[in-house]
Protein backbone atom coordinates (compact mmCIF):
# COMPACT_ATOMS: atom_id res chain seq x y z
CA UNK A 1 0.00 0.00 0.00
CA UNK A 2 1.23 3.44 -0.99
CA UNK A 3 1.46 6.58 1.27
CA UNK A 4 -1.02 9.39 0.88
CA UNK A 5 -0.02 12.25 -1.77
CA UNK A 6 0.82 15.14 0.53
CA UNK A 7 -0.05 19.05 -0.65
CA UNK A 8 1.00 22.05 0.72
CA UNK A 9 -1.47 24.61 -0.29
CA UNK A 10 0.27 27.99 -0.52
CA UNK A 11 -0.87 32.04 -0.60
CA UNK A 12 2.12 33.65 -1.35
CA UNK A 13 2.10 37.85 -1.61
CA UNK A 14 0.18 40.06 -0.43
CA UNK A 15 -3.14 38.65 -1.97
CA UNK A 16 -5.56 38.92 1.31
CA UNK A 17 -8.34 36.56 -0.95
CA UNK A 18 -8.14 32.71 -0.05
CA UNK A 19 -11.74 30.88 -0.61
CA UNK A 20 -10.10 29.43 -3.60
CA UNK A 21 -7.44 27.64 -1.90
CA UNK A 22 -9.16 26.52 1.12
CA UNK A 23 -11.62 25.40 -1.31
CA UNK A 24 -8.99 23.30 -3.27
CA UNK A 25 -7.51 22.72 0.02
CA UNK A 26 -10.97 20.59 1.56
CA UNK A 27 -11.70 19.12 -1.76
CA UNK A 28 -8.00 17.39 -1.86
CA UNK A 29 -8.04 16.17 1.41
CA UNK A 30 -11.87 14.98 0.60
CA UNK A 31 -9.78 13.12 -2.62
CA UNK A 32 -7.28 11.53 -0.08
CA UNK A 33 -4.76 13.33 0.28
CA UNK A 34 -2.78 14.92 2.75
CA UNK A 35 -3.28 18.74 2.67
CA UNK A 36 -1.35 21.44 4.78
CA UNK A 37 -2.43 24.77 4.04
CA UNK A 38 -0.37 28.38 5.15
CA UNK A 39 -2.78 30.96 5.09
CA UNK A 40 -2.45 34.23 3.54
CA UNK A 41 0.73 36.11 2.98
CA UNK A 42 3.16 33.09 2.95
CA UNK A 43 6.93 34.70 1.76
CA UNK A 44 8.48 31.81 -0.40
CA UNK A 45 10.92 31.68 2.08
CA UNK A 46 8.18 30.49 4.15
CA UNK A 47 6.35 28.78 1.60
CA UNK A 48 9.54 26.62 1.07
CA UNK A 49 10.12 25.90 4.25
CA UNK A 50 7.26 24.92 5.04
CA UNK A 51 6.83 22.66 2.02
CA UNK A 52 10.08 21.07 3.17
CA UNK A 53 9.51 20.49 6.81
CA UNK A 54 6.12 19.17 5.93
CA UNK A 55 7.81 16.87 3.82
CA UNK A 56 5.10 17.50 0.16
CA UNK A 57 5.30 15.97 -2.89
CA UNK A 58 3.76 19.22 -4.16
CA UNK A 59 3.48 23.16 -3.92
CA UNK A 60 0.22 24.62 -4.87
CA UNK A 61 0.19 28.34 -5.60
CA UNK A 62 -2.67 30.11 -5.03
CA UNK A 63 -2.55 33.59 -6.64
CA UNK A 64 -4.66 36.33 -7.49
CA UNK A 65 -2.40 39.09 -6.86
CA UNK A 66 -0.64 39.41 -10.36
CA UNK A 67 2.60 38.40 -8.92
CA UNK A 68 3.00 35.05 -10.31
CA UNK A 69 6.12 36.25 -12.63
CA UNK A 70 8.25 36.80 -9.61
CA UNK A 71 6.43 34.30 -6.89
CA UNK A 72 6.68 31.38 -8.98
CA UNK A 73 10.34 31.57 -10.03
CA UNK A 74 11.65 32.29 -7.09
CA UNK A 75 9.74 29.59 -5.57
CA UNK A 76 11.16 26.88 -7.57
CA UNK A 77 14.88 28.56 -6.96
CA UNK A 78 14.34 28.28 -3.16
CA UNK A 79 13.05 24.95 -3.66
CA UNK A 80 16.36 23.79 -6.22
CA UNK A 81 18.84 26.01 -3.73
CA UNK A 82 17.41 23.79 -0.40
CA UNK A 83 18.01 20.84 -2.56
CA UNK A 84 14.05 20.29 -2.52
CA UNK A 85 13.48 20.36 -6.40
CA UNK A 86 11.85 17.07 -6.16
CA UNK A 87 9.04 18.81 -5.23
CA UNK A 88 6.43 19.73 -7.65
CA UNK A 89 4.56 23.00 -8.09
CA UNK A 90 1.40 24.23 -9.37
CA UNK A 91 -0.59 26.61 -9.34
CA UNK A 92 -4.39 28.57 -10.10
CA UNK A 93 -5.84 32.22 -9.71
CA UNK A 94 -6.07 34.92 -12.53
CA UNK A 95 -3.13 34.20 -14.38
CA UNK A 96 -3.11 35.45 -18.33
CA UNK A 97 -2.91 32.43 -20.42
CA UNK A 98 0.12 33.89 -22.47
CA UNK A 99 2.13 34.28 -18.61
CA UNK A 100 0.63 30.12 -18.04
CA UNK A 101 2.78 29.55 -21.23
CA UNK A 102 5.99 31.15 -20.25
CA UNK A 103 6.12 29.98 -16.68
CA UNK A 104 5.31 26.08 -17.70
CA UNK A 105 8.09 26.63 -20.11
CA UNK A 106 10.27 28.39 -18.47
CA UNK A 107 10.25 25.03 -15.65
CA UNK A 108 8.59 27.89 -12.76
CA UNK A 109 5.22 25.39 -12.35
CA UNK A 110 4.60 21.61 -13.68
CA UNK A 111 0.95 22.87 -14.22
CA UNK A 112 -1.46 26.14 -14.28
CA UNK A 113 -5.63 26.03 -13.74
CA UNK A 114 -7.54 28.57 -14.25
CA UNK A 115 -10.61 29.66 -12.82
CA UNK A 116 -13.64 27.36 -14.51
CA UNK A 117 -11.02 24.14 -14.03
CA UNK A 118 -12.99 21.37 -12.58
CA UNK A 119 -11.83 20.40 -8.94
CA UNK A 120 -11.83 16.64 -10.46
CA UNK A 121 -9.60 18.02 -13.11
CA UNK A 122 -7.14 18.80 -10.66
CA UNK A 123 -7.36 16.01 -8.46
CA UNK A 124 -6.96 13.71 -11.54
CA UNK A 125 -3.78 16.19 -12.82
CA UNK A 126 -2.41 15.49 -9.39
CA UNK A 127 -2.64 11.46 -9.30
CA UNK A 128 -1.54 11.19 -12.61
CA UNK A 129 1.84 13.21 -12.20
CA UNK A 130 2.48 12.66 -8.38
CA UNK A 131 4.11 9.19 -7.97
CA UNK A 132 4.60 7.80 -4.17
CA UNK A 133 5.53 4.65 -2.88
Amino acid sequence: MSRRIRVLVAKPGLDGHDRGARVIARALRDAGMEVVYTGLHQTPEQVVEAAIQEDVDVVGLSILSGAHMTLFPRIKQLLAENGADDIMVMGGGTIPEEDVKELKEGGWTEEIFTPGTTIEDIVAWINSNVKVD
